[in-house]
């Protein structure tokens, strides 16, 4: 009884399946992606009849401008929690924008790109980054820019499952492949595969490290579906990247839960995670990652009725947000460490909606901390506390 209640928890946020299964009512498509860039102008990305749209506010999401289309031409996009349009910038504030973009049968995709040089004024045409064409998953795109400005996108892939269901032999799960650019956008070198029966639907974390890296933490299937999560570098010169386990709730579920987990990287190298389990009642859990063992300070930060957790650092400052539901309907919830997550004080609750919402994201600006929550009434920015 307690397993399926778990898994009718994690099924019942509004953006889980409606946007895969067209036959299904759709929930409203509230996947969105936010950032600042280096001038303080808050940035949001988001999808609306067939088009992914960029706006931007600089009064800290009190007012946005109008829409700026990305893809001039219209064509479908995934844009629900998991799967949503996402935004990062290059060393010069050049916008790259990545979505996954649904094919014509059930659950497939692939991963498109688009860039502007100025300032949003104009996009490239988009541009599919893997160079494999099979109608199949290439979806749940993860996108970062690196120490030199190289442009990382990482996603699940499932042209190793049809390949292995075409030889006769098990495959659970999907895979993680990532590609990059060293030029800017215009082009991606061919995929590598990162590893073997990821989760199929869970989001791809993606931080950068001090050493200027792409770091990755991702749900993924040891043994016979018992699905926790792996840490990986995602090399982009000569060795391969290594994809080691990092939590081991050992959560045996045989299918994916929808909900991908959260990774911040300090400057002094702690790796800062939060990730969601219902092994025995449903938990997002916070913990430091030390890959090949078990995190250190293990907390659990919610539990019933808590999804979709974020974290971010600055200096021994740590901050968790997560969604909470109930009977009067969402609060966004915080947590908040001041000893680089040892300890953790208790929830507050920082905002409420008797409507749909997304997966909240957080932000920091001049060490001031946003919390950017997507609700079927509007976009909003909560400030958070903020360190001096």
């Amino acid at each position: 009884m307690r397993h399926l209640l778990a898994i009718l928890l994690c099924l019942l946020s509004p953006l889980v399946l409606a946007h895969d299964m067209g036959q299904m009512a759709k929930a409203p498509e509230l996947g969105a992606s936010t950032a600042f860039d280096s001038h303080g102008r808050l940035w949001v990305v988001d999808a609306v009849d067939g088009h992914v749209q960029l706006r931007h506010s600089d009064d800290d999401g009190h007012s946005l401008s109008a829409p700026i289309l990305v893809n001039a031409q219209a064509e479908r996009i995934y844009a629900e929690g998991e799967n949503r349009p996402k935004l990062a910038f290059g060393p010069h504030d050049e916008i790259y924008v990545s979505w996954s973009q649904p094919r014509a049968k059930p659950w497939t995709g692939f991963v498109r790109f688009a860039r502007s040089l100025d300032g949003g004024a104009h996009f490239s045409t988009p541009i599919t980054v893997h160079h494999d064409r099979a109608e199949i998953t290439h979806r749940f795109d993860a996108l970062a820019v690196d120490g030199n400005g190289r442009i990382v996108i990482a996603w699940i892939d499932k042209r190793d499952l049809l390949a292995a269901e075409a030889a006769k032999k098990p495959y659970l799960g999907a895979a993680v492949y990532y590609s990059w650019s060293d030029d800017g956008g215009v082009t991606f070198v061919p995929e590598r595969k990162l590893v073997d029966q990821s989760c199929e639907c869970c989001r791809i974390a993606l931080a950068t490290t001090p050493q200027g890296d792409v770091a990755a933490f991702f749900r993924s299937i040891y043994g016979d579906n018992i699905r926790d999560h792996a840490y990986a570098v995602l090399t982009t010169q000569g060795r391969a990247a290594t994809a080691t386990r990092a939590t081991f709730s050992d959560w045996h579920i045989a299918g994916c839960p929808h909900h991908g987990p959260g990774l911040a990287i300090g400057a002094d190298g702690t790796r800062h995670a939060v990730w969601y389990e219902a092994k025995t009642q449903p938990t997002i859990w916070y913990g430091q990652l030390d890959p090949g063992h078990p995190p250190h300070h293990r907390l659990a930060i919610a539990q019933a009725g808590a999804s979709h957790a974020d974290v971010a650092v600055h200096g021994h400052d740590v901050w968790v947000v997560w969604n909470q539901v109930s009977a009067a309907g969402y609060s966004l919830m915080l947590r908040h460490s001041t000893d680089n997550g040892t300890h953790f004080g208790p929830a507050r609750d920082i905002a409420q909606s008797t409507v749909a919402v997304g997966s909240p994201q957080l932000l920091q600006k001049n060490g001031h901390v946003f919390a950017a929550w997507n609700t079927a009434d509007g976009f909003r920015l909560i400030a958070t506390e903020s360190t001096p």
